[in-house]
């Protein structure tokens, strides 16, 4: 095969590119049992190949949860949908950080929010579907009205071999002709590369990303792929070998591949408590966009956190773009509330506890600066204040910072430590603790002590 001196288009560098990757059709599936024995805890292996960081100029986020958020919980009704899609649309903001989100079609449910999402007008977030790889799904959206939809595309052994019960080539072609009915329908297919970090990345994976990008330049169809890391193996540190580099496969679908950023997608779990950090290092690799779920809830250990993501947009781009953080605080005040869905109380940005302390000298340097113990301004970002919870190590401090931030009252209104009110609620707990009580003193309990010791305080 001749070689090719040409200027790359990202680099503006002439680049050698001396191989186009075949598919390898093996007869027995690979399963990289040395990296994944099963009987022991899964290896991270090293070839010391790094590539460069390449983060995208536009960066967005997609939403899964009405369709990866629904596998682990009770389906939503068809309100909840409605009510929940809104509040994405103003959690996204104008420019809409908050690109897409898909639905499942099999229920009646399901497509009952997805019309009448529609009918709501939103530009963002782009309502989309997902469907499995065969021609029966493919009917099911062919008349909805829809542009882009989600194409289940299993691209490891242990799918491909163990699971459906075919050989590469056989899964390839299955694949490819999918793709063509959904170009011939009008739609943008977005390939779910699913498991791709334990599938064969130059063996399976780059040759069936080259074939869709001949067909997209072919047919002018801007065909996504979302590279999923279906099990959460996949690893953001440099130098990591294939298939768990996150930074060698975002890399190698645009470099060896040619997958333009904005047509490159991270989908992850968080079964190794990497799900945020590895949609990050995908971002700074060269994927445009992240997919993920409201609250982290997904199958298993959950998908990447939608509002994880968010603060990590603005950290890397250093604005919001107009994305209203305090959606996040309504969405999950009504995910819990409508649905009686338990969140853990100590999750970041969302939980009961995630703003809130228990130790008396926190709450007393909370009280002379909330800088000093709380991550930023929640009660601008989040709507939610710094809170603390009273107990038998508050002390003077930690009741005084109750009832400023619980009463939320303004700056000329905040008692100290030497406030009569304060006092004699410390005296009370004091006398409770001495009593034998064990649990913390709950909200109701100071609002109770507040009108006995605190009336013209509130």
């Amino acid at each position: 095969m001749m070689t090719e001196i040409k200027p790359s288009a990202s680099t503006h560098l002439l680049e050698l590119d001396p191989y186009e990757y075949e598919l390898h059709d093996v007869e027995k599936p690979e399963l990289f049992r040395e990296m994944f024995p099963y009987s022991e805890v899964p290896k991270i292996a090293y070839n010391y190949r790094r590539v460069p960081m390449n983060m995208p100029e536009e960066i967005f986020i997609t939403d899964t949860s009405f369709r990866d958020g629904q596998q682990s919980r009770a389906p939503y009704s068809t309100e909840q949908m409605i009510e929940i899609y809104k509040m994405l649309h103003e959690l996204g903001g104008p420019k809409g950080i908050i690109r897409q989100t898909e639905f499942f079609v099999y229920s009646k449910s399901d497509r009952d929010a997805l019309m009448k999402c529609m009918e709501l007008g939103y530009d963002f977030p782009e309502i989309t579907t997902w469907i499995r790889a065969n021609k029966k799904d493919f009917e099911l959206v062919r008349n909805i009205g829809i542009r882009e939809t989600g194409i289940l595309v299993s691209c490891s052994d242990y799918h491909i071999f163990n699971k459906m019960g075919l050989n590469r080539r056989q899964a390839l072609d299955q694949y490819l002709g999918i793709v063509k009915e959904a170009i011939a329908a009008d739609l943008v297919p977005r390939c779910h590369f699913e498991d791709i970090t334990r599938a064969d990345f130059y063996g399976f994976v780059i040759p069936f990303a080259s074939a869709l990008m001949k067909i997209s330049e072919e047919s002018g169809i801007p065909i996504k792929i979302r590279a999923c890391d279906t099990m959460g193996y996949g690893v953001p540190y440099a130098g990591a070998a294939l298939p768990r580099s996150v930074s060698g496969i975002i890399y190698g679908l645009q470099h060896y591949a040619g997958v333009p950023s904005a047509q490159l997608e991270w989908h992850g779990h968080n079964d190794f408590y990497k799900g945020v950090v590895n949609a990050t290092t995908a971002w700074l690799y060269g994927a445009s966009a992240v997919n993920c779920s409201l609250l982290g809830i997904g199958e298993r250990t959950g998908n990447v956190p939608v509002e994880a993501m968010v603060f990590e947009y603005a950290s890397l781009k250093g604005t919001l773009d107009g994305m209203d953080t305090t959606a996040i605080t309504r969405l999950a005040d009504y995910i819990v509330k409508e649905t009686d869905y338990e969140l853990p109380p100590m999750t970041p940005f969302v939980g009961r506890n995630f703003n809130l302390t228990r130790a008396g000298i926190h709450a007393d340097g909370l009280l002379k600066d909330e800088e000093i113990y709380n991550i930023f301004d929640t009660q601008k970002i989040l709507n939610r204040p710094p809170m603390v919870a009273v107990s038998a190590t508050s002390g003077l401090a930690g009741i005084a910072c109750w009832i400023n931030n619980f009463y939320r009252l303004s700056p000329d209104q905040q008692v100290t430590k030497q406030d009569i009110c304060v006092q004699k609620i410390k005296e009370w707990i004091d006398n409770e603790y001495e009593n034998g009580r064990i649990t913390v003193i709950s909200d109701e309990e100071l609002e109770d002590l507040m009108q006995v010791f605190g009336r013209d305080i509130i």
